[in-house]
């Protein structure tokens, strides 16, 4: 592995808790692992072998449907941690949605490591709790609100998440946001699949937020936040 000391998300990851000399040891049962657009890295079903924490990139978390269709459950990024310690089966598949680089563990060797330093283990319960916050605002944003209140949720939570992290910071003072580009790492269609919508929504979505001078749109790929508070207020 590359020094701990130059990670990007060094002080943000799970292990932002512990000193120079347990980050050593950590060092020492861990590997670097570079994936492109499409890679899995956990499949739905299979027994935990290993954890990890994204360092660079986009990656989502899925499902499969008994016919085969694909639903995605979640998006995890930059220091986020991924995986089931203390044993288990994955209840969902991790791929990669751009060019990603992680920190990855062997599951085995990652608990026995947890066991013996407490602000670890402290540092997953507070991740835990706070992926369980966003999936009850993630239930409250699929089962309550309108097509308009998911596409800003949506781009607010792609602007909280992605701040600082790629290059992609989205930075506001007061109320008049310097315009930054959010680069997306999700088609129309994935979107459409993540909120609940029809792909024909999602592109109306968008182009009714740009008429509004809300976000420009430079390509299918590319959102630019014109109007940070008029996102907020359309978001509900």
């Amino acid at each position: 592995m590359s020094s701990c000391d130059l990670c990007v998300v060094r002080n943000r990851a799970i292990c932002s808790t512990l000193d120079s000399g347990e980050i050593e040891a950590l060092n020492t049962i861990g590997r670097t692992r570079k994936l492109s657009p499409g890679e899995s890295l956990i499949w739905e079903g299979e027994d935990s072998v290993l954890v990890a924490n994204v360092v660079e990139g986009v990656l989502k978390l899925s499902s499969n449907t008994e016919d085969g269709r694909e639903q995605i459950v979640g998006v995890v990024y930059p220091s986020d941690f991924i995986g089931r310690p203390f044993g288990g089966q994955s209840s969902h598949g991790v791929t990669a949605l751009t060019d990603a680089k992680v920190c990855v563990f062997a599951r085995r060797d990652f608990d026995a490591f947890a066991r013996d330093h407490p602000a670890l283990e402290h540092k997953l319960l507070e991740r835990t709790l706070g992926e369980l916050d966003r999936t009850r605002r993630w239930m409250l944003l699929l089962g309550r609100k309108s097509a308009s209140e998911k596409m800003a949720s949506f781009l607010l939570e792609m602007v909280e998440r992605l701040v600082g992290a790629d290059g992609c910071a989205i930075q506001f003072e007061g109320i008049a946001p310097t315009q930054r580009t959010l680069d997306l790492p999700f088609s129309r269609q994935q979107i459409a699949d993540v909120l609940g919508l029809t792909i024909e929504t999602v592109s109306r979505q968008f182009t009714r937020l740009k008429n509004q001078g809300i976000i420009d749109l430079p390509s299918r790929r590319e959102v630019v936040i014109c109007d940070f508070q008029g996102l907020v207020a359309e978001a509900g």
